[in-house]
């Protein structure tokens, strides 16, 4: 057994995605010597040149090809799986009815990661379609709210989303493991999935699948919305939409009725429904059947406990209407008694026509994504990423393992400017320290995020 993996490993060569589109890794044999230094190939340099000019110390990257080529125990793991790519692959953390997802560690950034695995033997047109529009929708969200795609790989028989790893867990399980939020834990929460839910509207996604266990909380509580299978892109938010998505207990009255419907006003519902498991710890609509059920919310029939404060009982009124029309829009849901106290470390504003003080804005923006840029592309030279590899590797391919780095690390510098702090209820008891932080960060970051949000 041994010796065979030896035989093996002496004609074993991994290509990166760059070389191969629609594929990650793929194991094959091959009689060409690799290059240690590039992620491409090299058929001319023979076993003799790479002696004579390997470098006494090998960069990361360096390194992790020449394991990825020539190391027993790591050829071994990529192939039973215990590698994928760049990525070290750890113990399951969740799972859905197409999907496991994993723990998985960056070998070269040492970054967490979530690893949802799909097996692609089991997937039909439908489920097939459904994907490609999750990517779609991911690729396109790029916000504090909004759970990361960093990379897509592709095996023979597997294709793996590489995640930004939520360790909080999500809304769904928290609140039946620990009943229903504060007031103004409600509060941070539902502003911050306003926050996302906004963002997705105003570049014309709608999410479609709004429910607690798509909420997912990052290990320092901001709210990551998650679950872009039933996503959408619509040329503009008055497209009518006629396919039935998401979980009947969130499903607003049009859908029941087999009308088309207005994307928007959908998840607004569901939205509805969120806050209402919030702020009482159970569903607005319970019923023994899918039947009962459906008449319970085609006729409004629900009702707020009592202890619940006046203005989030107005708010919930205001969302959960049986006419769609007549629900709030996100920007009155925003400007509720309810949210006023919740300040954000950015802006939920959309830039202003330009003025003057937008001009310095605008300015500030631009100088803090060059340093952000700067910083990223320092961290990759310092892996050993060349100028060669970022024009043969562009990272705006999905499919490319420079993109899977360049991603993690902006992420990384993201959060390092306060990009994940969470919003703060005025009134609060604050601690100082932490608040001066939150302020420097703020004032430099508002700008940016503005246009996030």
């Amino acid at each position: 057994m041994k010796t065979g993996l030896k035989e093996r490993q002496r004609n074993i060569f991994v290509h990166p995605a760059s070389e191969m589109p629609g594929s990650q890794y793929q194991v094959t044999s091959i009689k060409r010597h690799h290059s240690l230094y590039s992620l491409t190939d090299s058929s001319d340099a023979g076993p003799e040149d790479e002696a004579v000019s390997a470098p006494l110390h090998l960069t990361p990257l360096e390194k992790l090809n020449t394991d990825m080529c020539k190391d027993e125990k790591t050829i071994k793991d990529l192939i039973i799986g215990r590698r994928v790519g760049f990525y070290k692959v750890r113990g399951e953390i969740g799972y859905g009815t197409f999907s496991r997802v994993k723990l998985a560690f960056h070998a070269l950034t040492k970054d967490k990661v979530a690893l949802k695995i799909l097996d692609k033997t089991r997937l039909d047109s439908q489920t097939q379609r459904l994907l490609s529009r999750e990517i779609s929708s991911m690729e396109s969200l790029q916000h504090p709210n909004v759970l990361r795609l960093y990379e897509v790989l592709e095996t023979p028989s597997r294709l793996h989303l590489v995640l930004e790893y939520a360790g909080g867990g999500d809304l769904h399980s928290k609140i039946c493991n620990e009943g229903k939020l504060s007031d103004n834990t409600s509060k941070i929460t539902f502003a911050q999935i306003l926050s996302a839910i906004k963002f997705m509207h105003n570049i014309n996604i709608i999410h479609r699948d709004l429910k607690a266990e798509n909420v997912l909380f990052s290990s320092s509580s901001c709210v990551k919305v998650a679950d872009f299978g039933f996503s959408t892109r619509v040329t503009n938010r008055n497209t009518a939409l006629d396919t039935f998505c998401g979980s009947p207990p969130y499903a607003a009255p049009e859908l029941f009725r087999d009308e088309c419907y207005l994307g928007p006003l959908v998840d607004v519902w569901a939205m509805g429904v969120l806050l209402f498991f919030m702020v009482t710890g159970t569903m607005p609509f319970r019923a023994e059947t899918i039947g009962k059920l459906r008449r319970c919310i085609i006729e409004g029939v629900y009702s707020i406990p009592p202890w619940v404060p006046g203005p989030c009982q107005r708010l919930i009124r205001g969302i959960l209407k049986p006419v769609p029309t007549e629900r709030c829009a996100i920007d009155q849901m925003l400007g509720c008694d309810w949210l006023l106290p919740v300040e954000f470390p950015w802006s939920l504003a959309p830039p202003e026509p330009v003025n003057p003080l937008q001009n310095l804005l605008d300015s500030e923006c631009r100088d803090m994504e060059e340093e952000e840029e700067e910083e990223v592309r320092g961290s990759l030279e310092e892996l050993g990423f060349t100028t060669e590899h970022l024009l043969n590797n562009q990272p705006k391919d999905i499919r490319s393992p420079v993109t899977g780095v360049y991603r993690i690390l902006q992420h990384r510098a993201q959060k390092s400017r306060g990009c994940d702090s969470l919003p703060v209820v005025r009134g609060m008891v604050r601690d100082p320290k932490r608040e001066g932080l939150r302020a420097y960060r703020g004032l430099r970051h508002t700008s940016k995020l503005c246009v996030l949000s």
